[in-house]
């Protein structure tokens, strides 16, 4: 079988959020970002990638980006194409650090592929409180911090 000629390709939110919508396995859309990508096979898009403001307040620092979505409909190799150019663009743009979660039932191999490294844990819970409920629509378990820098 012949291997897939995947390319890089910058996609608008509202793209990159209804390819969530249709493939994430958990996740909904984001209301923003930095930007977003798309891997494309010829005219098939085959997944997407959206880069933001980290969610964690002490990330924030201005030089950080976060990859808040990631999703695509199975393709090989294109999970690590995009995590591969989100690094990438993320540095030429002058940040210096990315950084993403998965959950600890995902291997990590496309972001391992792509030259990240693991942390180790963080976050998870419920970001709902008593003065300030909230619904909770991802899961609540502990996640894996992945981290790639400049």
């Amino acid at each position: 079988m012949k291997e897939a000629k995947l390319l890089i390709v910058p996609s608008d939110l509202h793209e990159a959020n209804a390819f969530v919508v249709k493939h994430h396995r958990h996740h909904q859309p984001v209301v923003g970002h930095k930007f977003s990508l798309a891997c494309v096979d010829g005219d098939r898009i085959c997944g997407v990638c959206i880069v933001g403001r980290p969610i964690s307040r002490r990330l924030d620092d201005g030089l950080t980006l976060e990859v808040t979505r990631v999703a695509t409909d199975g393709t090989r190799n294109a999970c690590s194409a995009l995590y591969g150019a989100a690094r990438r663009a993320t540095f030429a743009l002058g940040y210096k650090r990315l950084v993403t979660y998965t959950l600890p039932s995902e291997s990590g191999s496309s972001l391992r592929g792509a030259g990240w490294r693991c942390i180790g844990e963080a976050g998870g819970g419920s970001w709902s409180r008593t003065r300030r409920p909230r619904t909770d629509k991802a899961p609540l378990s502990m996640k894996l911090r992945w981290e790639a820098e400049a």
